[in-house]
């Protein structure tokens, strides 16, 4: 199986990261705010938990450390990640351009799909070592 992960630049691959861990902190604290305020928080513990999902698929294949996710949780990681590029995409075409929110983003859009195509990647090759 060809490694796509070769095909990312390194300062690319850093970008990702940083935008996903960006990603992880920013629902952790709405988590957090949303929770001492008694708000419904499914949806934004879903993302979290999606999020940290790709954020860990990713730095597994650039930076080979290890990760605990089933391929259940990744599969519904994938489809909730794919869920928040629509929305990313919206703010994005609604930004103004050379503002730094579009440029993060544009780096979270870059991420989302990375990491999507990472868990592909990755439940391709389970499948793969499986047979």
């Amino acid at each position: 199986m060809e490694d796509k992960s070769a095909a990312v630049s390194k300062s690319d691959q850093v970008e990702s990261l940083t935008s996903m861990k960006s990603t992880v902190r920013k629902l952790e604290s709405a988590l957090s705010q949303m929770t001492e305020s008694g708000a419904n928080t499914n949806l934004v513990k879903k993302r979290l938990h999606a999020v940290s999902a790709g954020l860990a698929v990713l730095e597994n294949a650039w930076e080979q450390k290890p990760h605990s996710y089933t391929p259940e949780d990744l599969a519904e990681a994938s489809k909730v990640l794919q869920g928040l590029i629509p929305s990313v995409e919206n703010s994005y075409a609604k930004s103004k351009a050379g503002s730094p929110q579009r440029t993060l983003l544009e780096r979270r859009l870059v991420a989302l799909h990375q990491a999507v195509q990472a868990i592909e990647d990755s439940s391709a090759t389970q499948a793969a070592d499986s047979d």
